[in-house]
């Protein structure tokens, strides 16, 4: 439903590569260079800057991204309205979120959904915070779930909620006593984080930083499932959202304590989609069933 010049078009936009786009697409690079060469005729203008690392879109290009990208969106949504239509209850959720949501909550939220709406279907791409609102400009995501410290163009925000850090140990712990606790209390214990690129590891390093706290940690991964499994074997303690420890904090596996430093409550939760977009209706069921299981149910020391 959407023009093959187009779709191919929209394909090395953003791989940015026409070897890359042949590869995905199943189709010869030679046929993807004549679509977009006709499209650059017709238009009279270049759409790429041809550069020895591959292809980048040109202040034209940009503008035609943004109107394959919106083409792509409605031909989706008809498609989904027909199909409704015709007595056909299924459709597809396409999210793009942090891992702190991929381990426990949303896979859990998905089934919860899926009981009532069984056909169902759900798409979830794992990503670091910055890449999830770009999936969601690029509407390769229905929604975003991610953690922001900064607003983002073309996005809007659906659902906005604080996320403070907690420092996350097992009841066993020196520490977990306590009510509250400090960094300087943390550094003195094994310390597990998540890798720079987080805006975990970010703000903590800011931290100490201003408090010139030696950073040590024993343990850095980017991979969430490796620090929860460190801490659950009693390898030391880390930090994480209360969303993300919700349920292992419910059944008494982990405590929760809230990091009482400034600047550990400089990030919250956002739920977000394409400004100006319609979502498909399975999708808009799902974002409206978020909106109700994310706000904090509990608190996080408990």
């Amino acid at each position: 439903m959407q023009d093959t010049a187009l779709r191919y078009f929209l394909e090395v936009a953003q791989v940015g590569s026409l070897t890359e786009a042949s590869v995905r697409l199943h189709v010869a690079t030679s046929a993807i260079s004549r679509q977009i060469s006709g499209l650059e005729q017709t238009l009279g203008t270049p759409l790429f800057e041809r550069q020895p690392r591959g292809m980048v879109l040109t202040a034209a290009g940009e503008i035609l991204a943004v109107h394959a990208r919106r083409s792509r969106i409605d031909a989706e949504h008809a498609l989904e309205g027909i199909l409704a239509l015709q007595g056909l209850r299924s459709g597809k959720v396409r999210l793009a979120v942090t891992e702190g949501f991929a381990g426990d909550f949303l896979p859990r939220q998905m089934q919860q959904f899926r009981l009532h709406h069984p056909q169902i279907q759900f798409q979830v791409a794992v990503l670091l915070p910055a890449e999830v609102p770009q999936q969601v400009r690029q509407a390769n995501a229905d929604m975003g779930l991610t953690f922001s410290r900064q607003p983002e163009r073309d996005i809007k925000v659906e659902y906005r909620q604080p996320a403070p850090l907690l420092a996350v140990m097992r009841p066993d712990h020196p520490l977990a006593h306590l009510k509250t606790v400090s960094l300087r209390a943390m550094c003195a214990h094994s310390l597990a984080l998540p890798m720079p690129s987080t805006t975990v590891r970010q703000m903590i390093d800011i931290a100490c930083s201003r408090q010139q706290l030696p950073l040590e940690p024993v343990l850095a991964t980017n991979h969430w499932p490796t620090l929860m499994g460190f801490v659950n074997h009693g390898g030391g303690l880390t930090v994480a959202g209360e969303v993300t420890i919700r349920q292992m904090v419910a059944t008494g596996t982990l405590r929760g304590i809230p990091i009482r430093d400034h600047g550990m409550a400089l990030r919250d939760i956002e739920l977000q989609t394409l400004a100006g977009r319609t979502l498909p209706h399975a999708a808009q069921r799902f974002l409206d069933y978020l909106k109700t299981t994310l706000p904090e149910v509990q608190t996080p020391s408990k």
